[in-house]
């Protein structure tokens, strides 16, 4: 995972691996995170770790503990993004108890600017996320509630125009033609990107099907009319967070989009990390979610179309000189996963029309 790192004598920050710069920048990014929270929150800062979680190479995580031994969630994510903690304020107090509401500076803003980061403080809460923890029926039934509800709010406009507008762009699909095109010309850097390599040929037909059928699916949905709502766009079981009392919440809510509610749907018996593939956690999650007309198309499109941008970023990683990257070799193998039986891609191309 990146960690963002101040560049010294320079006035912005920029995201770095940390092997690309000194202890000296790892203090300067944990000072401006304490004086982010004194000047801006009032909270005095103890100890201060940072934490291995997620995937967003923009963003770095950090568990702080003050001197009343209060605990929170600091994040911090590079550029501005003034909608995403004002949108789970907003889900918050709609009711919506799945959503971890935004700590609120002295000022009552939802985060504070830190030269080329915004910052934003949750309470810490302790637990497992969906991927190291199945859900029980119960919690399978909350997620569909809350969903529901996510899905069926009527946001401020001011806020939905900021949101990201689903268009069905073809760039994954482009990219995934674009790598098969020009691999023969790869040379890999080690046993791992050869590795990679050789599983991406063997696996050529599969991934090129799916684009295929991507690119049809694509073609059919523009023509028919469907309504947008709004959508946590990633909900899969890595964004689903079980706290140790066994209250279900939904995190990471950095890249939201209105969009058909297939887009969040989809996920449900998905198999995105061979996890989500089976009937009852589908029956139980629908149980909460209510009747509602699926457009089998949208699904499917959605299936595939996310597994394309999968083999894109699994890619651009395991083939990159990042010498800083310890994560290549956990990536290979979840790659690897993504064709195992029931898995992502066997889901992904059973036709359900």
């Amino acid at each position: 995972m990146g960690l963002l790192l101040i560049k010294p004598a320079q006035s912005e920050c920029s995201l770095l691996h940390k092997s690309d710069k000194s202890m000296i920048a790892e203090q300067a990014m944990e000072q401006l995170i304490i004086s982010s929270l004194r000047n801006s929150y009032g909270i005095e800062v103890a100890h201060i770790t940072p934490l291995a979680l997620g995937a967003d190479a923009d963003a770095v995580i950090y568990k702080v503990q003050s001197p009343n031994h209060k605990t929170y969630f600091v994040k911090l994510k590079r550029g501005q993004h003034d909608s995403c903690a004002n949108l789970q304020l907003l889900l918050h107090d709609a009711g919506i108890q799945e959503v971890i509401c935004p700590i609120k500076t002295v000022d009552n803003q939802s985060q504070v600017y830190a030269q080329d980061l915004t910052l934003t403080v949750y309470p810490f809460i302790d637990g497992r996320d969906g991927f190291t923890k199945n859900l029980t029926d119960d919690q399978w039934t909350a997620l569909g509630k809350a969903l529901r509800q996510i899905h069926q709010l009527q946001l401020p406009t001011s806020i939905a125009q900021s949101i990201k507008q689903e268009d069905f762009s073809p760039q994954w699909r482009k990219k995934v033609k674009s790598i098969y095109e020009t691999i023969e010309d790869v040379i890999p850097s080690d046993e791992i990107a050869s590795n990679f390599l050789a599983s991406l040929k063997k696996h050529k037909s599969l991934i090129l099907q799916l684009a295929d059928k991507a690119e049809k699916l694509a073609k059919i949905i523009k023509e028919e009319p469907t309504d947008f709502v709004l959508c946590h766009g990633d909900i899969h079981a890595g964004n689903i967070l079980i706290a140790n009392d066994s209250t279900l919440y939904i995190v990471d809510w950095d890249e939201p989009v209105m969009a058909p509610k297939e887009r969040d749907l989809m996920f449900i018996g998905a198999g995105i990390g061979n996890v989500w593939n089976r009937k009852q956690e589908t029956e139980q999650f629908y149980a909460g979610y209510g009747d509602t007309k699926i457009n089998q198309d949208l699904i499917e499109y959605y299936r595939g179309d996310r597994i394309l941008q999968d083999v894109v970023e699994f890619y651009e990683q395991l083939l990159s000189d990042n010498v800083g990257y310890k994560n290549r070799e956990a990536d290979y193998n979840h790659f690897l996963a993504m064709f195992e039986p029931n898995g992502v891609v066997d889901i992904a191309l059973q036709s359900k029309s």
